[in-house]
C-alpha cells in the first residue's frame, strides 16, 4: 500500500506523490518509481508497493500533477507525454531523489526504475543528476543524452518486439556508454512493449515481466545494500 506525500523542489515547487515502506523498522535502501505515460496509476502503485515488499523505500513522483489517464485513452495519454517539460520532470525527480536520501527510514542510497515514459526519463536522470546508485529503464531511451556524463551502474530491460525501443537502438546505446567506460547490461525479451504492465492484456508477458523483476530486485540489492 501507498501513501500520497508532498516533498519539496529546489525551485520551491511542492511535489506530489505516492510512497511506500517496508514493513521491517530497520534502514533500507530506496528507489524512484518513473510512471508510464498514463500517470502515477494503479499499477504504478502497485509496483512501489512490491518495491516496498522486497525491502526498498519507494517513492513514485506525480509527474503529471495528479492527472491518471485511462488505459481506454492512448491518445490523451500520447499528448500528456509530448507535452511533458521535461526540464522541470527532472527537478522533481531531482525532489524525490533528495527527499529519500534524507528519509528517516532510508540508508541514504537512491536507485531508480522507469517504465516506458520513465524509462527514457530515467536514462535522462542518470545523465543529468547525482546522487544515484543504480538505474533501471524498462522500455524507454531518451532522444538525446550525454552518457558519459552518467555515475550509476544501469540495467536496461527491452522487447525484442518493440517497435520504440529496439534492441537495436539499446545496442546503441550500450556501445555508447561502454565507450565511456560506464557500467550497463541489456536484457533482451521475447514479447513487446509494456510486456511489465499486467494491467494490459494485450501487451502483459508473465515470464518475461517475472524474469525482468527478479534480475531488477537483484540488481537493486546489489547496489543499494
Amino acid at each position: 500500500m501507498t501513501t500520497r506525500i508532498d516533498f519539496s523542489a529546489k525551485n520551491g515547487e511542492t511535489v506530489k506523490g505516492d510512497l511506500a515502506l517496508p514493513e521491517t523498522p530497520a534502514k533500507a535502501p530506496a528507489v524512484v518509481v518513473l510512471q508510464e505515460w498514463w500517470g502515477v496509476n494503479n499499477h504504478i502503485r502497485s509496483i512501489a508497493t512490491r518495491l516496498a515488499d522486497a525491502g526498498f523505500v519507494a517513492l513514485a513522483p506525480d509527474l503529471y500533477d495528479g492527472e491518471e489517464v485511462p488505459l481506454t485513452n492512448e491518445p490523451r495519454a500520447s499528448e500528456k507525454m509530448d507535452k511533458l517539460d521535461w526540464a522541470r520532470a527532472i527537478v522533481q525527480i531531482e525532489a524525490a531523489i533528495h527527499h529519500l536520501k534524507s528519509h528517516p527510514r532510508a540508508n541514504g542510497k537512491v536507485g531508480i526504475i522507469g517504465f516506458c515514459m520513465g524509462g527514457a526519463l530515467s536514462f535522462a536522470a542518470a545523465t543529468q543528476l547525482q546522487g544515484l546508485s543504480a538505474v533501471v529503464p524498462f522500455y524507454g531511451i531518451p532522444g538525446k543524452a550525454d552518457y558519459s556524463k552518467v555515475t550509476a551502474p544501469i540495467l536496461t530491460h527491452v522487447a525484442k518486439k518493440d517497435q520504440w525501443v529496439t534492441p537495436a537502438l539499446a545496442e546503441g546505446v550500450k556501445r555508447e556508454l561502454e565507450s565511456h567506460g560506464k557500467s550497463i547490461e541489456v536484457h533482451l525479451y521475447d514479447a513487446d512493449h509494456a510486456f511489465f504492465n499486467d494491467t494490459r492484456a494485450n501487451k502483459y508477458s508473465p515470464d518475461s515481466a517475472q524474469l525482468a523483476w527478479e534480475r531488477t530486485i537483484a540488481f537493486l540489492h546489489e547496489h543499494l545494500g
